[in-house]
């Protein structure tokens, strides 16, 4: 890969995608409900870039090959993790996405170093595998930055948010249940409808309330919710918000 462009050019480049990634992940985990899984690969994809950064200064820095073996790596690894955050937990869907753009620099990257080095059925079944590679790599994307939704994991977090009392906010209870509803997911509207309901009841914002329970209402009413979910936001309710069941029990509510 070296007669057009030099070695040390591409790690620059390479270790500056690394860079630009982990830095993405660290500012999207805030968009996610449950920000621990972006924010903590993002954290390791970046100190791994700033570790090479500072290699490259050393008397043997890091070959070109090298650097394209960790990226490959690193990327592999963020697209399953991420894919079972995605398909499985649910609980986000930036990871994978953003390691793909990894994946594919490093795996594109050592087979183009290798390429004058294949017959011509071995060329065939690396770009057949590359382009596989890249349809792949756009259906993360689109998958996961263009129409993830994650509507269970913003009604846990929103739990979450009000078992530690925190109601109010960009990261409250209030605010993670107003996301924790989807078309395509209509049984879990319910849910984030009678837990907002229950929410502004008790903090006396009856106007708010009674829109929520408006919504509740034309989504098949409080039987529609599961008798578990109901007792455990009034459960975090009663413990944090006084008089909070006076509040929702009455005409309002």
């Amino acid at each position: 890969m070296g007669p057009f462009v030099a070695e040390s050019s591409l790690v620059a480049v390479l270790l500056s995608l690394c860079a630009a990634v982990g830095l993405s992940l660290l500012a999207l985990s805030r968009t996610q409900p449950f920000p621990e899984p972006s924010r903590r690969f993002g954290g390791m994809v970046l100190c791994t870039a700033l570790l090479l950064m500072v290699g490259t200064t050393a008397p043997r820095p890091p070959g070109l090959d090298g650097v394209l073996w960790i990226a490959a790596l690193l990327g592999g690894f963020g697209v399953v993790v991420g894919l079972v955050h995605m398909v499985r937990t649910r609980r986000d869907v930036v990871v994978a996405p953003l390691s793909g753009f990894l994946l594919c620099a490093g795996v594109g990257g050592l087979m183009a170093s290798t390429w004058a080095d294949l017959s011509k059925g071995e060329q065939w079944v690396d770009f057949v595998a590359l382009v596989m590679l890249t349809m792949g790599q756009v259906y993360l994307v689109f998958r996961g930055l263009l129409i993830g939704k994650l509507p269970l994991a913003w009604s846990q977090a929103g739990l979450v948010a009000l078992q530690r009392g925190q109601l109010e906010g960009p990261r409250g209870a209030i605010a993670c249940f107003e996301r924790g509803w989807a078309v395509d997911e209509p049984h879990l509207n319910p849910m984030a409808y009678l837990a907002l309901a229950r929410i502004e009841a008790a903090l006396g914002h009856s106007t708010k309330a009674e829109a929520w329970l408006a919504s509740l209402a034309s989504s098949g009413g409080e039987a529609a919710v599961a008798p578990e979910w109901v007792k455990a936001v009034e459960s975090a309710l009663i413990a944090h918000v006084p008089d909070a069941a006076l509040k929702w029990s009455s005409k309002h509510v």
